[in-house]
């Protein structure tokens, strides 16, 4: 039931803000119907020449953090972030006292707040994260007071449906088990990672590309078909590799350098003029995006909206994207109701990603929701309930249960 309120509106104040670091991992119950490859070393990462490391040991374990923003009359939102306990540390000792008592309409006053008050030590990284978590939560949180779904907030349905593609990182079951799997599902798009890098040399670029060969063979001419470097390329690497990809008429390439090389992206730019590049999923706030919109460096932006600043910065990317004739593919946006409901009102965003593994072969896509509320792909489409705020089904006690002791 609505919960609009006429006249002077609501006043309803920010009671508390919690965070805990929690265990938010889909349960399946179908096995799989390929064995999972023992110590695959998965796809290339910018650790690629440290061979005494593999990625299982550099990696961080420290966990998704869930965060509870409650108002006065015991409404309360969901928001969810990433990096475990120095986020929730970040989120309890500064942003909550600092929060709590504001008025919950004041959405963009909460995250000035935020992205000001951690400018003193960075407002990059870690304090991002912390400010996603708290500001998706208060997205739920007001969706809820309003009693209508947080798309309907962002400016309504522009869209009937989100058109999705699957992202092939979990690699364990080999990848063309995996694609397998994804066309059955419905996806008409597919994202692929690679394996190699620099290190590898032209036996590396060779490798790669009898995967994407493969995988065109395999898909057609009518599927699309991504790569994604994940930030472990130098810049004579991916322009060799731009070259090699044009044959497999790629959508684009995605995360080839180091996220913090705006250099290395204008020498890029400058020489696979023709090569459409995406990256952004990490970058943090809005800076780097209007950076590389005034100069032309990316073609397609992909914030993640748990790790930019929330649902407040992805909304600011869409506009500077849209000033720039760019379009924005929130990094992982399908897998949880925050991405699907931006996703669903913003224009410049045309489809979205569904990653963390999509599923292993044969096992159903209900079966990996990791938040019960969150809505499943089908036939490579989704589109969120028209629930309050993001729509999840969760108690209190079912965050308690997954939190971390």
């Amino acid at each position: 039931m609505s919960r609009l309120f006429s006249g002077k509106g609501i006043n309803v104040k920010i009671k508390s803000i919690r965070a805990v670091v929690a265990d938010v991992s889909a349960k399946p119950t179908t096995k799989p119907r390929v064995e999972q490859i023992p110590h695959d070393p998965g796809f290339v990462s910018p650790m690629e020449r440290y061979t005494e490391f593999t990625r299982h040991d550099w990696t961080n374990k420290l966990g998704k953090v869930l965060v509870i923003a409650e108002a006065e009359d015991g409404t309360w939102g969901l928001g969810m972030a990433n990096h475990g306990a120095p986020v929730v540390s970040v989120i309890n000792d500064h942003f909550a006292p600092l929060l709590e008592g504001q008025d919950a309409m004041a959405i963009d006053k909460c995250w000035d707040m935020m992205r000001r008050a951690s400018s003193a030590y960075g407002t990059y990284g870690i304090a991002s994260y912390a400010i996603s978590g708290v500001d998706t939560a208060l997205w739920d949180l007001k969706g809820k007071l309003l009693g209508i779904p947080v798309y309907e907030l962002l400016g309504g349905p522009q869209k009937e449906e989100i058109y999705c593609y699957g992202s092939n990182v979990d690699q364990s079951y080999g990848y063309r088990n995996s694609i397998e799997w994804f066309l059955e599902l419905g996806f008409t798009a597919v994202k692929l990672f690679l394996r190699n890098g620099p290190v590898k040399g032209i036996r590396g670029i060779n490798e790669d590309i009898e995967q994407i060969a493969w995988t065109r063979e395999r898909v057609g001419d009518d599927v699309e078909i991504m790569v994604d470097a994940w930030m472990s390329l130098d810049v004579e690497y991916a322009v060799r590799l731009a070259e090699e990809l044009k044959p497999y008429r790629v959508k684009w390439l995605e995360d080839p350098l180091l996220p913090e090389d705006m250099g290395g992206y204008r020498k890029l730019r400058s020489r696979v003029p023709s090569t459409v590049l995406a990256t952004g999923e990490h970058w943090y706030t809005l800076h780097p995006f209007a950076e590389a919109a005034s100069e032309g460096l990316i073609d397609i932006f992909q914030p993640d909206i748990l790790w930019v600043g929330g649902v407040s910065a992805v909304v600011r990317i869409c506009h500077i994207a849209e000033a720039h004739g760019l379009n924005v593919i929130t990094h992982a946006g399908m897998n949880y109701p925050y991405g699907q409901h931006v996703a669903m009102a913003m224009p410049a965003i045309p489809m979205g990603e569904r990653s963390e593994g999509v599923a292993p072969p044969g096992v159903p896509l209900e079966e990996m929701v990791a938040i019960p509320g969150t809505v499943p792909i089908k036939n490579g489409h989704v589109r969120p309930t028209d629930a309050p705020g993001f729509g999840f089904e969760v108690t209190k006690e079912w965050v308690e249960e997954r939190a971390r002791r």
